[in-house]
C-alpha cells in the first residue's frame, strides 16, 4: 500500500515562520513535521510514499530526496497552484493503486493508528475527540459511519475532529471529478467525501489515539514539549568540565558545551553548536544545528532554529526563533503579562499565559532591545539598540 502525503500548502496562519518555508518543514524537536510523520508511516510498514508538493517544494525535495536515508521510496507530484486537497489528489489517480492512504503532511499521527487503517478495505476517515473543536473540521457519525463533515463550523455540532488521515479506494477519484469549488475557492477532499455519503456510498470512521495538529505557531511549542519527553540521552559532542546536565539531554556531533553551562532536560541540541560558557538552558528547548547560545543567556521552553546566535546576556522564554537570527547583547523577550491573563496575538486568544515571541528568519536585534509578549516579527527585520518591539511586525521592517 502507498501513502500519499499532502505537503503543498504554505500555512498562512503560521506566518511569520512560513514566509520562507512550507508548513510541513517547520521543525519540532529538531526534525520537520513531515519527517516525524514519515518515520511513523515507515514504522507502520509503509515504504512507498508520494509527496504532493508545491509552495517552496525545493526545500522538501532537497531534504528528503528519494527517501533512501529513511529506508523508503519517495515520488513527487507538484501542485503548482494550491487549489485544495481534492485538486492535489487528482494527480495521483494513476499512481496510488486500488487502496491507498492519504495523510495531511502538517499533522503527526502514530504508527499504530496508521497500521490499523491499512487493514481497512473501504473508504475510511480517522477521527479523534478534542476538547476545543472551534479551529478544526469536525465529523458527525452514526452507527459506525460518517454522516456529515463540517469544515471549521462556528458552533461545532460534535467534538469528533477530522484527523486528516484517510484510507481511500479508487472510487474517491470519481467523487473528486464532480467536486465543486468551496467558498474558499478550493476543491476540498472533505467535499468529495460528502458527495460520496450523499449518494449513498458508505464512509466508515476509525477513532485514533494520537494526534498532533498545528493551526498557529504557538502550537509548535506544545508539540515540541510532547516530543522532547520521548527523546533518548545522547552525547556526540564535547562537554567541558564544570557543566551540569540534568534529565534527558541530547547533544549532536561536533557541538561544544562550555564550562559553567547548566542544562535541564528534556533538551535537544543539534550538531556544530557552541553552547556557553555559563548559560542556562531549561526544559522543553530545541536548539538546531550551528547555533550559538552564549554567556549569561537563559533559554526556556523554546525552539531555536538552525544558524541562530543568542550570544550575550539574553533571555528567551516560550518563543520560536527562526533561522539565521542574531541577537545583540542584552536583548530580552518578555513571556508573561503583568496581569497574568492569556496572551492575545493579532486578535487570537492563544490560551497560553506564557508566550514570548514568534520570530522569522534572519532577524537581527541591537543591544538591549526588548521584545514584548506575543510579538510576531517577520523575516529580515531589524530591531535597533534599545528599541521595544510589540504586536505584528511585517517582514523587512526596521524598528528603532
Amino acid at each position: 500500500m502507498k501513502a500519499v502525503i499532502l505537503a503543498a500548502g504554505e500555512g498562512t496562519r503560521m506566518h511569520p515562520l512560513t514566509y520562507t518555508r512550507p508548513k510541513v518543514m517547520l521543525p519540532i524537536a529538531n526534525k520537520p513535521i513531515l519527517e516525524h510523520l514519515l518515520i511513523e508511516t515507515k514504522k507502520a510498514g509503509i515504504s512507498e510514499l508520494i509527496f504532493i508538493v508545491g509552495y517552496h517544494d525545493e526545500q522538501v525535495r532537497d531534504y528528503f530526496g528519494s527517501g533512501e536515508r529513511w529506508g523508503v521510496s519517495i515520488e513527487y507530484c507538484s501542485q503548482r497552484r494550491q487549489l485544495g486537497t481534492a485538486d492535489a489528489l487528482k494527480m495521483v489517480a494513476g499512481l496510488a493503486g486500488r487502496n491507498f492512504l492519504v495523510i495531511n503532511g502538517d499533522i503527526i499521527v502514530g504508527q499504530q493508528d496508521i497500521s490499523r487503517l491499512t487493514n481497512k478495505n473501504e473508504n475510511t476517515l480517522s477521527v479523534i475527540e478534542v476538547e476545543d473543536a472551534e479551529d478544526v473540521g469536525v465529523v458527525e457519525v452514526r452507527q459506525g459511519e460518517v454522516v456529515r463533515i463540517y469544515e471549521k463550523a462556528e458552533k461545532p455540532p460534535s467534538r469528533m475532529a477530522n484527523a486528516g488521515l484517510y484510507l481511500f479506494t479508487s472510487d474517491i477519484f470519481d467523487a473528486i471529478s464532480k467536486t465543486p469549488k468551496s467558498l474558499r475557492g478550493e476543491y476540498e477532499i472533505t467535499d468529495s467525501i460528502q458527495l460520496m455519503i450523499d449518494k449513498g456510498q458508505p464512509v466508515s470512521y476509525q477513532e485514533i489515539s494520537h494526534w498532533l495538529d498545528f493551526s498557529y505557531p504557538w502550537d509548535l511549542l506544545t508539540a515540541n514539549e510532547y516530543l522532547l519527553a520521548m527523546i533518548e540521552p545522547q552525547n556526540l559532542g564535547e562537554v567541558e568540565k564544570n557543566v551540569v546536565l540534568k534529565g534527558v539531554v541530547s547533544i549532536g556531533k561536533n557541538t561544544v558545551v562550555r564550562s559553567g553551562s547548566y542544562i535541564v532536560g528534556p533538551v535537544i541540541i543539534g550538531q556544530d553548536c557552541d553552547i556557553g560558557p555559563n548559560c542556562y538552558i531549561r526544559p522543553a528547548t530545541s536548539i538546531g544545528d550551528n547555533c550559538h547560545i552564549g554567556a549569561a543567556v537563559e533559554v526556556k521552553n523554546s525552539i531555536i532554529m538552525k544558524g541562530s546566535k543568542i550570544p550575550h546576556h539574553n533571555y528567551v522564554g516560550d518563543s520560536i526563533i527562526g533561522e539565521g537570527c542574531n541577537f545583540g547583547a542584552g536583548t530580552k523577550i518578555a513571556n508573561l503579562k503583568l496581569g497574568k491573563d492569556n496572551i492575545v496575538v493579532a486578535g487570537i486568544d492563544t490560551k497560553r499565559r506564557k508566550l514570548g515571541a514568534i520570530i522569522g528568519d534572519r532577524v537581527e536585534t541591537g543591544i538591549n532591545a526588548s521584545i514584548n509578549v506575543g510579538c510576531m516579527i517577520g523575516n529580515n527585520t531589524c530591531i535597533g539598540p534599545g528599541a521595544i518591539a510589540h504586536g505584528v511586525i511585517s517582514p523587512g521592517s526596521k524598528v528603532f
